[in-house]
């Protein structure tokens, strides 16, 4: 791996040649501008505003902007006379346990080479220190112009030195925390201990980046001259509305489905399981309420004579209406016979 600053480490009154390798690598595609209409790259040129010309980089400087737009050019020559002690030299001022580092400050990673044969002895005392001690060093360096903070560790047989950012830098989190007054029961504690020992455990070198391989694919489709590729299906997610409870449990039995273990309920622990239940819609109220009914199913006595009463009452109306039809039936009949005879010529005698 090619170096990309090379100094020494400053260990009290050791001073141990290394070099400085990047520990890490981006491996994200990367992707070019181009003209829609004919594919033309898409280049940006460095040009001066004042004179409209464009510029090459052995003429482009740098400067300090003020508030009002004025510049301050800086030359390399004005950094190189400032007092850098760091400069060439990685200086140790510290040595405290690992757990003191907040992760908010972790940065870039290098790994920590020496730099010759000679180096060999004191990196080696420096890095068996390091791990008979289980502290980490905090030390100070210099990199492409400026000064910064760094912390040494042991990986493997390597000292690796992850930059941190100054404690300056690193934001209060004030207004982000939810404002809102929140009561988490001991049931949904109890489900999040289940699914965070089901997922607590993870072989790291078996994860990847499965979106760049997505773009890898459709990339190499696009080159292989497919018009259309197809796309991966995705999952859906149920729309259902449930509890955090039953979010909980579903999660903690899928988790168990997916390692191969047997599903098992949520109270294996020897706490009670909770139960699950999903919401459901709003039903619309009854209109009237229902009668009260007695043990063993029978109906009320109220009721039941409620229905006798209504059901003598239609047969008395039926009754009376049946009678009231008998006569206004008869009286009809009486009143045919009446104009009958009346219609009919009497015959005189002889």
């Amino acid at each position: 791996m090619r170096s990309i600053w090379n100094g020494a480490i400053s260990f009290g009154l050791v001073s141990i040649p290394i070099k400085l390798v990047n520990a890490t690598e981006n491996r994200s595609v990367s992707f070019r501008q181009i003209h829609t209409e004919d594919g033309g790259r898409i280049r940006y040129r460095k040009v001066c505003e004042l004179d409209g010309e464009e510029v090459p980089g052995a003429e482009i400087g740098k400067a300090y902007e003020e508030a009002d737009g004025t510049m301050i050019p800086i030359t390399d020559e004005d950094l190189a006379q400032l007092p850098l002690p760091t400069a060439k030299t990685i200086e140790i001022v510290a040595f405290v346990p690992a757990s003191q580092i907040d992760p908010l400050q972790m940065d870039a990673a290098y790994y920590l080479a020496a730099n010759g044969v000679p180096a060999a002895k004191p990196y080696t005392l420096l890095r068996e220190a390091l791990k008979r001690s289980e502290r980490v060093a905090i030390a100070k360096f210099a990199l492409r112009g400026r000064e910064r903070l760094g912390m040494l560790r042991v990986v493997d047989d390597v000292i690796a030195m992850h930059g941190l950012l100054w404690p300056d830098e690193i934001r209060r989190p004030e207004g982000v925390a939810p404002e809102t007054s929140v009561t988490v029961r001991e049931a949904e504690l109890d489900l999040a201990d289940a699914l965070m020992d089901t997922l607590g455990e993870v072989d790291i070198e078996e994860l990847h980046d499965d979106y760049r391989s997505a773009v890898e694919e459709l990339i190499a489709a696009k080159a292989e001259g497919a018009l259309e590729v197809p796309a991966e299906p995705k999952k859906e997610r149920g729309g259902q509305v449930i509890d955090l409870m039953a979010a909980l449990e579903s999660s903690v039995r899928a988790a168990r489905e997916a390692r191969g273990e047997e599903a098992g309920t949520a109270g294996e622990a020897g706490e009670a399981p909770a139960s699950v239940t999903a919401l459901s819609p709003r039903k619309k109220a009854p209109r009237a309420p229902a009668a009260p009914k007695e043990t063993g199913g029978k109906k009320s006595t109220a009721r039941t004579a409620e229905k006798k009463t209504t059901a003598a009452s239609r047969k008395s109306t039926s009754k009376t209406t049946g009678k009231a039809a008998e006569k206004s039936t008869a009286k009809k009949t009486t009143a045919k016979k009446t104009t009958t005879k009346k219609a009919t010529p009497r015959k005189r005698s002889a």
